[in-house]
């Protein structure tokens, strides 16, 4: 049987084949939010995280732009998105706490990159992921503005104390799953 014939017609058609889509777990289960979701959510962490230590102190171990930059960042699982997510918070965040503009810009857009890659390529839904990746991502944002702030902005007078890091990254921790949790019932599905 020849290709050119049966598609001409002179032979009975075959049957159509079955085709797979084979779809990356990412384009799958790739999820969104509403505008007013999206916008509020950093625009009240930012701002919480400008108020809350001048009420309470011991507050600024906190930081609710970096966990808010997380939940976006492994819920869309969009390099390209979390990159441009985390740099509008962390300049966001710049402009409201003194900081010079683009210290939190560019750390959060590394950490928004890094966990939507990451996002991509493992189960972010389970709470033992989440939290893993909360630490980790808590750490590697000091390291980010202790290289931007020394090397970069050549700023001496910044030191860390990497035991408080630590206690940081395990509140982050803490604090980060329940958000997490109420974040999820916004989610909708592409």
């Amino acid at each position: 049987m020849n290709w050119n014939q049966a598609e001409e017609g002179e032979y009975p058609p075959r049957e159509p084949m079955v085709t797979r889509s084979y779809m990356s777990r990412r384009e799958v289960e790739q999820q969104s939010f509403s505008a007013v979701v999206a916008v509020f959510v950093p625009i009240a962490a930012i701002l919480l995280q400008v108020l809350l230590p001048r009420l309470f102190p011991g507050l600024a171990i906190l930081d609710l732009p970096l966990i808010v930059t997380l939940f976006f960042a492994i819920s869309r699982r969009s390099p390209i998105a979390g990159t441009i997510t985390g740099a509008t918070i962390g300049l966001l965040q710049d402009v409201l706490t003194g900081q010079p503009i683009g210290i939190n810009g560019m750390a959060k857009s590394v950490i928004g990159y890094a966990a939507a890659s990451l996002g991509s390529r493992i189960d972010v839904e389970n709470t033992g992921t989440r939290a893993i990746l909360t630490f980790g991502f808590t750490l590697l944002q000091t390291v980010l503005l202790y290289l931007i702030e020394r090397r970069l902005l050549n700023i001496h007078g910044f030191h860390e104390l990497w035991l408080h890091e630590l206690v940081r990254a395990c509140v982050n921790t803490l604090i980060a799953i329940p958000i997490f949790l109420l974040l999820d019932r916004w989610k909708r599905q592409d």
